[in-house]
């Protein structure tokens, strides 16, 4: 689906060809934080305020848990002391 007009979409690649490579990793970093923030409020509404102390697993699996085997991820979480389970 696709709601972006053709002149809009024009106008903001020309904006975005504008901008500095600095400015572009900026925005990026940006939009990343944001990601972020959204994603943990969902992981908070899903698993309630205790999930806190295990945010970093559950960001991970949100982010990157398609992107790798069951195995890979249970390395990964083991690592850190958690448990893909817990």
């Amino acid at each position: 689906m696709n709601d972006t007009s053709a002149r809009a979409e024009t106008r903001m690649s020309e904006l975005l060809a504008a901008c500095s490579p600095a400015e572009r990793f900026a925005m990026a970093c940006r939009m990343f934080e944001t990601a972020k923030t959204l994603a943990r409020a969902g992981i908070i509404a899903e698993h309630g305020a205790a999930a806190e102390a295990h945010m970093r697993k559950y960001l991970f699996l949100r982010f990157y848990g398609h992107d790798f085997d069951e195995e890979k991820k249970r390395r990964v979480l083991a690592s850190w002391g958690e448990d893909v389970h817990r």
